[in-house]
């Protein structure tokens, strides 16, 4: 063993793989049985005994529920019996509470009651109503069909349920004697997460009334904290099991209604239960991302110096709340204003819940919706003043003798060199090699763009856990309180583990998504995995060290609670070159170029997967992505059909680089990586769509930006112009 250590100590060896000189080993534990199809999901996970569940969904988005007829449905085959609220909730069904939400702003009225069945009233397209158990998945849902819904339909309705302000100097002063005033809108589109993976939950029922549960989800441990509180069981006798998760995106960071019911059927039925989402029950039900409507107003010196922000965010939420339901209207609001020194501001949010499917985190939660709205206002300050976007960034952001800086919304910016950024992107990013290959395109008459942006990613604060155990033979055990769905997290603890104890990686065994081999811990959450949960293995092997140098014997123990000091803030900058078909107003993405400072890198491999999987998210909601509904409530996009996914073709070449600022929040200095793609990219490729379509006059653009929109939006600035003449 070493002697002790620190996360400087370390550095050079988190980066390069530890000290291990073979590069195979630095690679994802699990890649080769997820490559070969080896790797068992939760729907792979079926009990001889199982029983399987099939839901009844409501066909309006409002409505009066009169009765639900089950009786042809129950004399069906393989049928076992058919759930509805009424023996949920009545006779001896017992009690079902409330799913704990995250109350990160306050409420401003109270939210529809949780409700595992619909009970008296039908609240969206796609909720459940009624499910039935049968001895296959074909039977359940065979007899769901033919169930029969009394019901009248009602007018849909809206809500505003949670509210916060933020306020700071003088706005109306500044917007008085600014040199311009430039204002922004922007709707964002629904979006579905569209894991590979689709929702999914089995239920094993033990011996004894215990319970072993596999969950599709990012947070095992709240899978069965939340559970035991909701059916008042004992914690002890649920054993969650979250090993392989076909990604989740923060469609999988709370329990649903769905997931509820199989375990109360399996505790009340006493048999193994199954239940796996069709992709369209996904669409319906599952919680969407984004949806926000943001607008905002920036007061601007004749220097180009920006002098107050006012801006109102309204997030949509469904009629029910997920656990993190309101953290977009918070994080849409709180982040604002970004990167800029502004210290004048008057920032409103709310959360407005409708008649439609539930709105949750979805990779980035907040944090894109607010840096496109600060994006879109620095580009239209840019416009008012003559000054490049980049000299009007410049300009403004604040400076790194400031760090660390608090925000006018009451956050801490804990370090980082954005105007370091800034120089990178033009010089690294090549900006005027960039801008000289646009104008020589345009001379050809090609529309041709360049766009830019910068980015805030502040990681999720709180606490995680680790122990490490020292055995007798040279090798060490970690159990980590976090988890993972894709992110190679064990490889990365393993990592973490062998450079502080001097162990090659091979030598070091790393469990978590189990709460039975793993301590409790929070989850896969907010890019907070490598900062928080791996500071808690650091730390948990820092202070093993320490002990075996003090002499205790092995076989030894380390438990370790980590609490961060604040929140980590990443940061990046991106700039996108782009292409339109004036004729079909077809985009292509040509190039991109990626900087992005995630504090202390542990492995360089799994941080630049992480950067293009959500740069592809990213474009997927600049160019493609948009769930639809009719003025009735009803999904239009219920598969893939109908719903426009990123594919390989789409992505363009990145060229992606990297700068290191160590955060002084968490032990192992590093920030958040996992949402940078998705915050930094549709604001670059949206203005350079937009410095595409600047010589025929069109100013302004929704996501995402269609061949049909983008055409339509040629056509009607080739009006005004003719009209003009």
């Amino acid at each position: 063993m070493s002697d002790a250590v620190s996360a400087s100590d370390i550095d050079n060896s988190l980066k390069y793989g530890t000290q291990s000189k073979n590069a195979d080993e630095v690679k994802d534990r699990r890649s080769d049985l997820l490559v070969r199809g080896a790797a068992l999901f939760t729907a792979d996970q079926t009990p001889a005994d199982a029983l399987h569940i099939a839901f009844v969904r409501s066909p309006v988005a409002s409505g009066l529920l009169n009765g639900v007829n089950t009786i042809a449905a129950q004399s069906m085959p393989g049928v076992r019996c058919v759930l509805t609220a009424d023996e949920l909730y009545g006779g001896d069904g017992g009690k079902i509470g409330h799913l704990p939400v995250n109350e990160i702003i306050p409420f401003t009225a109270q939210p529809a009651p949780w409700a595992i069945l619909a009970s008296g009233t039908l609240d969206a397209v796609g909720q459940a109503v009624a499910a039935v158990v049968a001895d296959t998945p074909l039977q359940a849902q065979d007899a769901a069909e033919i169930i029969e819904l009394d019901f009248d339909v009602c007018e849909r309705g809206s809500q505003a349920v949670a509210a916060q302000t933020w306020q700071s100097g003088d706005t109306a002063a500044h917007f008085a004697k600014a040199a311009h005033i430039v204002s922004c809108e922007v709707q964002h589109a629904r979006l579905a997460p569209s894991p590979m993976e689709t929702r999914a939950i089995t239920v094993r029922y033990n011996d004894g009334g215990t319970l072993t549960i596999w969950h599709a989800t990012q947070t095992p441990h709240r899978t069965r904290s939340h559970l035991a509180r909701m059916l008042e069981i004992d914690p002890a006798s649920l054993h969650v099991v979250a090993q392989n998760v076909g990604g989740a995106f923060g469609m999988k960071a709370s329990l649903y209604p769905e997931e509820v019911l199989v375990v109360w059927a399996a505790l009340k039925l006493r048999r193994s239960m199954c239940w796996s989402a069709s992709r369209t029950e996904d669409f319906l039900s599952a919680t969407h991302g984004r949806g926000l409507r943001s607008k905002a107003r920036l007061a601007v010196d004749t220097d180009g110096g920006f002098l107050a922000l006012e801006a109102q965010i309204e997030a949509p939420v469904g009629r029910w709340l997920p656990n993190s339901g309101l953290i977009p209207a918070w994080n849409g609001g709180r982040i604002l204003p970004g990167p800029y020194e502004i210290e004048a501001v008057n920032i409103q949010t709310q959360a407005i819940a409708y008649n439609l499917a539930p709105v949750g985190i979805y990779r980035g939660a907040g944090r894109p919706e607010a840096n496109f709205l600060m994006e879109g206002l620095v580009q239209k300050a840019a416009a008012a003043t003559g000054l490049s976007g980049l000299e009007v960034r410049a300009r403004n952001l604040v400076p790194a003798a400031s760090m660390p800086k608090s925000t006018p919304t009451g956050n801490l910016l804990d370090s980082g060199d954005y105007q370091e950024l800034l120089r990178r992107l033009e010089h690294d990013g090549c900006y005027s090699e960039r801008l000289a290959k646009r104008d020589a395109a345009r001379a050809r008459g090609v529309l041709r763009g360049v766009g830019a942006s910068i980015y805030l990613e502040p990681s999720g604060d709180g606490w995680e856990t680790a122990q490490v155990t020292l055995n007798c033979d040279g090798t060490a055990h970690v159990a980590s309180g976090s988890s993972g769905q894709g992110q190679a997290r064990e490889t990365a603890y393993a990592q973490i583990a062998a450079s502080a104890l001097g162990l090659p990686l091979h030598a070091v065994n790393v469990v978590c998504g189990d709460t039975e081999t793993a301590p409790a811990g929070i989850g896969a959450l907010a890019s907070r995995g490598t900062a928080i949960g791996g500071s808690a293995v650091l730390a948990a092997c820092t202070e093993a060290i320490k002990r075996r140098n003090g002499g205790e014997a092995l076989p030894l123990t380390v438990d370790m609670r980590y609490d961060n000091k604040g929140q980590a803030w990443g940061c990046g900058a991106y700039l996108v070159d782009v292409q339109v078909d004036a004729e079909t107003g077809e985009i292509e993405i040509l190039d991109a170029f990626n900087l992005d400072d995630a504090g202390r890198i542990v492995n360089p491999a799994f941080a630049l997967g992480q950067i293009q999987g959500g740069f592809a998210q990213g474009l997927g909601e600049a160019l493609l992505e948009r769930i639809v509904y009719d003025e009735n409530g009803q999904l239009l996009t219920g598969s893939f059909m109908d719903y426009a996914m990123p594919r390989a073709d789409n992505i363009p070449p990145l060229t992606v680089q990297k700068m290191e600022t160590p955060s002084p929040m968490n032990a192992l200095g590093a920030k958040g990586i996992g949402e940078a793609g998705t915050i930094g990219a549709p604001p670059a490729i949206y203005s350079a769509v937009l410095d595409a379509l600047a010589p025929l006059g069109v100013r302004d653009l929704q996501m995402p930006m269609t061949p049909a929109r983008v055409w339509q939006a040629i056509q009607d600035a080739k009006k005004d112009a003719n009209n003009e003449i």
